[in-house]
């Protein structure tokens, strides 16, 4: 597997698709305002305490999305968006130039946080083989454990899709296989959410905190 080499398709992908359609969602190849708004309510489940003050890691950000969907909840939170594209990470800081929002596309930058959430970034392949994919998802998740203190959640395409409606440059993932990488590599507590109406599930990742 070839980290850099799948980063680069990756980035450049989602750099063409907000070239393409602009700071909507499908600019970072979601099918409506809907759908990316459910999947949020998904992930955020991840939050113990939302009412309480948090730092949150926004892995794989777009235009920041996340962020306006948490302001329009009322929850407050240390926001920091970290996208692989600069063409996103852009976009984002001249939609939302608010005094302490953090935007980056260096992973570098990334420190410490008390969440870590991923929003569709294992969907795309592209020509990538299933088992180089498949190191790559480890391999960021490894990335976002090493970077999360309380958890972090994400979501994947599932393999129960309807197979007429599946497309070969996108990955669809056993739940169960993945439910069960979660639970022997991360945390005794992971929760698998595939009871939304959506092609997809989400894994919620809660640590324990000594």
């Amino acid at each position: 597997m070839n980290r850099a080499r799948i980063v680069e398709m990756v980035g450049k992908y989602y750099t063409e698709k907000i070239i393409e359609h602009g700071a909507v969602p499908k600019g970072v190849d979601w099918n409506g305002d809907d759908s990316q708004m459910l999947r949020f309510d998904q992930l955020l489940k991840l939050i113990d305490s939302p009412n309480t003050n948090f730092t949150l890691l926004d892995y794989g950000c777009g235009y920041g999305a996340l962020y306006s969907f948490l302001a329009k909840q009322n929850i407050e939170c240390t926001y920091t968006g970290y996208d692989i594209s600069d063409e996103m990470i852009q976009a984002a800081r001249s939609i939302h130039p608010a005094s302490g929002v953090q935007w980056s596309s260096n992973e570098e930058d990334l420190k410490l946080y008390d969440y870590v959430i991923a929003s569709g970034i294992f969907n795309v392949k592209g020509q990538i083989v299933d088992s180089d994919w498949e190191q790559y998802i480890l391999d960021t998740l490894l990335r976002m454990n090493k970077v999360s203190i309380k958890g972090f959640a994400f979501n994947v395409l599932t393999d129960y899709s309807d197979p007429e409606k599946t497309k070969p440059n996108l990955y669809y993932a056993n739940p169960a296989r993945v439910f069960d990488l979660c639970k022997s590599k991360f945390s005794k507590s992971v929760a698998l959410l595939h009871d939304y109406p959506l092609y997809e599930f989400t894994i919620l990742v809660r640590k324990a905190i000594l």
